[in-house]
C-alpha cells in the first residue's frame, strides 16, 4: 500500500514537472513569436499557457501585448484589466493598462494611471503620454508642464518640441511659444513645424505679416506640411481676400480632408457669397472633426435659415450656445429660427438674451479701449 502511495505520489510530482514545463515552452513560443512579428501565433500560445495557468498576470499581459498588437485594443483592454483584479496596484500592468487606454483614445481612463506612471518613473515616456493624454482632454497648460519635462529628458526630440509649443499656443502663451521655436529652430533651422507654429502665434497676436512669412517659410521646405496652407488661407480670410484664401483651403483639404479650419473657413465664405448648399458640407465636415467648433455650429445654423430651413438651423445653434453662453450672434440667430418656427416666447426671450449680452460686451470694449489710451 505504501508502495502504492508513493507510486501516485511519483506520478503528480511528475506531471508537474511536465506541466511547468510545457508552460515555459509556451511562453519562450509566444515570446518568439512577438520577437518576430507574428502576433496571431504568440495570441494563441499564451491563451494556451493561460489554460494551464489562468491567475499568471505575466502571461496576461503578454497576451495583451498580442492583442494590442493586432489593433485588439478592447481585449487588450479587458485583459490588463482581469490581470488588476489578482495583483491590484501592479506597476508593470498599470503601465501597460495606461498605453492601452492612450491608444484606443480614451484619455479620460489613461490620465490617472499615466499621473501615476510619471511620478513612479519619471521616464520620458511617461511624461510625454501624460503630457499628450492632456492636450487631448483641452487641459493645454497641465499639458506644457509635463511635456517640457519630457523635453528636458530628450531635448532635440522634435515631435515634442511640436507638441509643446502647440500646447502653449493653445493655453495662450505666446511667448513660450517664440521660446519653443527659438529651441526647435536651433535644432532644425529649416523646420516646418517651427515655422507654422510660430505663424500660428504671430496670428494671434494679429501681427499677420510676419505670420505670412513665417507659413511661406514652412511652404519653401515643405509645401505639403499640414497647416501651410491652411494658415495662408486664414490669413487671406481676414483681409477679406476671399478667393486667394479658397485656393489655400482647398489645397490643404486636397491633402488634409478632415482639417476643421480649412473647411470651417471654406463654408464660412461659401455662406459669405450666397451659397449656403454649397457651405453645408464644409461645415459639417469641420464638426465632424471637432465637435466643439462653435463657430461652425453658429454659421451652419446661419446657412440652414437661410434656406429656410430654421427648424434645421435650431440644433446647431443649440450647441453653440451650450459651447458659449455669452456667444450674443447665436442667440440672436437661434431666436430668429424660434420666431419662424412659431416659438415667439422662446424666440423674444433669445433676442432679449443677445440684446443684453451684446451691450455688455461693447461696454466692455469700450471701457478697455478707454483705459488703454493716454491719461
Amino acid at each position: 500500500m505504501r508502495r502504492l502511495l508513493s507510486s501516485i505520489a511519483l506520478s503528480f510530482l511528475l506531471a508537474g514537472s511536465v506541466h511547468a514545463d510545457d508552460l515555459q515552452s509556451l511562453l519562450i513560443e509566444g515570446s518568439n513569436a512577438l520577437a518576430r512579428g507574428d502576433n496571431a501565433a504568440a495570441e494563441a500560445a499564451f491563451r494556451r499557457a493561460l489554460s494551464s495557468d489562468p491567475k499568471s498576470v505575466e502571461v496576461l499581459n503578454d497576451l495583451a501585448i498580442a492583442l494590442a498588437r493586432q489593433n485588439k485594443e478592447a481585449e487588450a483592454i479587458a485583459t490588463y484589466r482581469q490581470a488588476l483584479r489578482i495583483e491590484p496596484g501592479d506597476p508593470i500592468t498599470s503601465r501597460n493598462l495606461a498605453i492601452a487606454y492612450f491608444r484606443a483614445k480614451r484619455y479620460t481612463d489613461a490620465l490617472p494611471l499615466l499621473e501615476n506612471f510619471s511620478k513612479s518613473a519619471g521616464t520620458f515616456q511617461a511624461l510625454d503620454l501624460t503630457g499628450l493624454a492632456l492636450f487631448a482632454l483641452d487641459r493645454y497648460a497641465e499639458s506644457a508642464q509635463y511635456l517640457e519635462r519630457a523635453s528636458e529628458l530628450q531635448p532635440r526630440d522634435m515631435a515634442t518640441l511640436d507638441m509643446l509649443g502647440r500646447a502653449y499656443y493653445k493655453s495662450g502663451n505666446y511667448q513660450a511659444v517664440a521660446t519653443v521655436f527659438a529651441r526647435i529652430t536651433s535644432i532644425d533651422p529649416n523646420s516646418p513645424e517651427a515655422h507654422v507654429l510660430m505663424g500660428l502665434a504671430l496670428d494671434r497676436l494679429s501681427r499677420d505679416d510676419e505670420a505670412q512669412a513665417e507659413y511661406q517659410a514652412a511652404e519653401r521646405v515643405d509645401p505639403n506640411y499640414m497647416g501651410v496652407h491652411s494658415g495662408l488661407g486664414v490669413i487671406y480670410w481676414k483681409r477679406g481676400k476671399f478667393d486667394e484664401a479658397m485656393t489655400e483651403f482647398r489645397t490643404e483639404l486636397s491633402r488634409y480632408p478632415s482639417d476643421a479650419v480649412s473647411n470651417y473657413l471654406m463654408g464660412d465664405i461659401l455662406q459669405k457669397q450666397n451659397s449656403p448648399a454649397k457651405a453645408i458640407p464644409y461645415l459639417k465636415a469641420a464638426i465632424a472633426s471637432d465637435p466643439n467648433y462653435k463657430e461652425a455650429l453658429f454659421v451652419l445654423g446661419k446657412c440652414e435659415l437661410d434656406l429656410d430651413r430654421a427648424q434645421e438651423a435650431i440644433a446647431p445653434l443649440r450647441r453653440a450656445i451650450a459651447l458659449d453662453a455669452a456667444y450674443y450672434q447665436a442667440h440672436y440667430v437661434l431666436g430668429t429660427a424660434l420666431r419662424q418656427t412659431g416659438h415667439v416666447a422662446e424666440a423674444t426671450r433669445e433676442l432679449h438674451i443677445s440684446e443684453q449680452l451684446r451691450a455688455r460686451q461693447d461696454a466692455a470694449e469700450l471701457k478697455k479701449a478707454s483705459g488703454s489710451g493716454p491719461n
